[in-house]
């Protein structure tokens, strides 16, 4: 029998990474929602992304904060299309084109993978990329030629179950697989140019990131009661923005998270351990 290899010597192991997917296709426009430099920078650290891995991807499981099905859920298509779920935008950002394949096979082993972990799974095999996948990546992977997988998340929204999802689909890492969580840290439109909102994000992005960025079993605690925050209810009046990171922070191992991003109100965060 050989000896396991010990993950800091695999060297395709990937991150799990939390990153905000701005507002509809912001990235693509010539005018941005909101001041000037709203999305521009991060725009740039999503260009950023694929540099800083430790290796190129053997395949990206991507968990969108815009699907939401009763069981967790990956996207079987071979060929996924794009899901242009945004509406009142130039009619240039309907054209938009990002064709990376699908993984069926990856699909079928991140079912296994959380029905081991006794969670509830199923594949969809008509699924396509929401803009929660196709904008960022877009910008991250253009050249679309790295297989994708889309994981939904459960209708419950309990963050306890998103973490545990996490763990249950960490051993991807090792095989070369990048995690991505595709959400918002901040995700309260109505309010988002309102002259208080500056302060309460940063209140509360202070919390999120200090939980992050506790060792696991502290993270995970915070987490699950992440509705204690200072102005959680105002970053999030509905939390399927935020429970993509859960996922993140479950596959990301007993080490602390790192904040790799923080621009307008919104963070980044990836997971190393």
């Amino acid at each position: 029998m050989s000896e396991a290899v010990p993950l800091s010597a695999n060297p395709q192991r990937q991150p799990a990474i939390f990153l905000p997917h701005g507002g509809g296709p912001c990235f693509f426009m010539d005018w941005t929602w909101g001041p000037a430099d709203t999305w521009h920078a991060t725009q740039r650290f999503l260009e950023s992304v694929a540099a800083s891995l430790p290796a190129p991807p053997k395949a990206l499981l991507v968990i969108s904060g815009h699907w939401e099905e009763p069981a967790f859920t990956a996207s079987a298509a071979a060929k996924p299309e794009l899901i242009f779920d945004y509406s009142g935008f130039p009619p240039h950002t309907y054209r938009l084109t990002w064709p990376a394949p699908g993984d069926p096979a990856l699909a079928e082993r991140v079912v296994g993978l959380l029905r081991k972990s006794g969670l509830p799974a199923a594949a969809s095999f008509n699924r396509g990329y929401d803009h929660g996948v196709f904008v960022p990546l877009k910008v991250a992977f253009p050249k679309a030629d790295i297989p994708v997988v889309t994981l939904s998340l459960n209708l419950s929204l309990d963050p306890a179950l998103h973490i545990a999802a996490g763990r249950a689909i960490a051993p991807l890492r090792d095989e070369g697989v990048l995690i991505i969580a595709s959400g918002m840290s901040f995700h309260n439109l109505r309010v988002y140019l309102h002259p208080e909102t500056p302060e309460r994000a940063r209140a509360f992005d202070t919390w999120l990131t200090a939980a992050v960025e506790s060792p696991a079993p502290e993270r995970d605690a915070s987490l699950s009661k992440w509705r204690e925050a200072p102005f959680a209810a105002y970053a999030h009046p509905r939390e399927e923005h935020l429970m993509p990171l859960m996922v993140a922070a479950g596959a990301g191992g007993v080490a602390p998270g790192k904040r790799v991003f923080s621009g307008a109100k919104i963070s980044a965060y990836r997971f190393d351990g």
